[in-house]
């Protein structure tokens, strides 16, 4: 076998951002943050396989029925099935009043005036332009100059006004700039492009801006991110007049992280996927973050009752699977196979019992606590049947789980640790998972004759 090559030299460590002054460390979440699901944009262009008009149909449905009400709903000028998508969605009625649609587009003036005739006859929408402003970019992929990329930004927000005067004059128009590859690019620049966008568009009393702020590639640990956003929440002019907006990547596996970190800095609405989906390694995930304010008492002002409804149409529409280990919405995150945990999580649900016993209450109506499972999973839809499943890793308390809950027999406490080798002994001579099912059946096999019922 020949030695591993060890690349680590080729690569530098991100310098963040100094901010010694931060106060996002001692700030709480205590409201969910607007929520724009990109979805049909960007989760749509990163598929193998681009969703369908049906498709695309059946996700904007989901959206709207969870509560999301801004959806970015395509790329206009990427392609036609884009471009009809959204006429579709004007044409047809089909957006509720309460929802703004959003189209993305590069400050490039021909792709700007066919993105904003895409909205003709739209009650709601924004229009999201964008320029890569990271030093990266502009030295080898556009060969500019920073006051050239800042004319590209101010010149893009002209152009957009410019169309939509003429063409949406009876929409309700939003306006949404990012400063793309805002992560790497000098936090000095990033505030300069954007302060002469603002200087553009004249942000003020109902005349909102959305400033957006992506982590385009995922480079530095979370809290580098956040310190970004505090320093930006200090420095920006008109700051009661602009939302501002992040979009956060997952590259290095921190998309929740940094989005969360970010919002107590003074982020004010996410940008994000159900279940994560988007380019690499995909955006943040608005499953994930919703149900993370859920468990903290923070209604995240969308529906998360039927997980697996949600998680289905997802897996229909992006023709991907979600991961049996996706926080929240996966197959095997309520469920324990190990005999220690279960044990606990038995013993949760019957003190949960006792004591709706004595409220005189459902247990539905009382404090969650129960180990090992940070939400009810009926909460969200799920049943109780999955939460134990029995292996060769069980023990006596999640074989009497499967009992009591399965088969409406309570093992006297002597009995379960002897059934529960019993159980142990078949699992390993059978391999693999034995079914409650099964379970039933070796007790009738092992205890048939061994019993006489006397009273009940």
């Amino acid at each position: 076998m020949k030695s591993a090559r060890r690349p680590a030299g080729r690569y530098r460590e991100f310098t963040p951002l100094s901010l010694p002054d931060r106060t996002w460390p001692d700030k709480h979440i205590v409201a969910a943050p607007r929520w724009l699901s990109t979805d049909l944009r960007d989760g749509n262009q990163s598929l193998s396989r681009p969703m369908s008009p049906a498709r695309k149909l059946a996700m904007f449905e989901l959206l709207v029925g969870m509560g999301y009400k801004e959806i970015e709903v395509g790329f206009p000028v990427a392609s036609k099935d884009d471009h009809d998508f959204v006429r579709l969605l004007i044409e047809q009625d089909l957006i509720p009043d309460d929802v703004c649609i959003s189209v993305l587009v590069p400050a490039r003036d021909e792709l700007l005036r066919r993105t904003v005739d895409s909205l003709r006859g739209a009650p709601r929408a924004t229009v999201h332009v964008y320029n890569a402003t990271a030093p990266m970019f502009r030295q080898l992929v556009f060969g500019i100059t920073r006051a050239e990329c800042k004319d590209l930004a101010v010149q893009g927000t002209r152009l957009m006004m410019k169309y939509a005067e003429r063409t949406l004059a009876d929409c309700d128009l939003r306006y949404q700039y990012s400063p793309e590859l805002f992560n790497e690019t000098e936090p000095d620049f990033s505030l300069e492009v954007c302060e002469a966008v603002m200087d553009t568009w004249e942000p003020g009393p109902e005349r909102e801006m959305i400033l957006n702020f992506p982590t385009t590639v995922e480079r530095s640990l979370p809290h580098v991110f956040a310190d970004q956003i505090e320093w930006l929440d200090r420095n920006l002019s008109r700051r009661e007049h602009v939302c501002l907006s992040i979009h956060p990547h997952n590259d290095r596996g921190t998309g929740v992280a940094s989005a969360e970190l970010a919002v107590l800095a003074g982020a004010e609405r996410v940008e994000g996927c159900l279940f994560g989906n988007g380019e690499r390694a995909g955006n943040v995930c608005l499953v994930t973050l919703g149900m993370n304010l859920l468990t903290h008492g923070v209604d995240p002002a969308i529906d998360f009752s039927d997980i697996n409804a949600i998680r289905d149409t997802v897996e229909h529409c992006n023709q991907m699977a979600v991961h049996p280990r996706h926080p929240y919405g996966g197959d095997l995150v309520y469920t324990a196979f190990s005999g220690s945990h279960q044990d606990a999580i038995k013993k949760g649900f019957d003190a949960l019992e006792r004591e709706a016993a004595e409220a005189g209450a459902e247990p539905a109506d009382l404090p969650w606590r129960v180990p090992y499972l940070p939400l009810d999973p009926a909460d969200v839809g799920r049943g109780y049947e999955a939460v134990v499943r029995i292996n060769s890793q069980s023990g006596k308390g999640g074989v009497a789980y499967v009992m009591d809950a399965h088969h409406g027999v309570d093992l006297p406490r002597e009995m379960r640790r002897e059934f529960a080798d019993l159980i142990q002994a078949y699992a390993d001579a059978e391999g693999g998972e034995i079914s409650p099912d099964r379970i039933a059946e070796i007790f009738r096999t092992e205890y048939e004759n061994a019993f006489e019922i006397v009273d009940h």
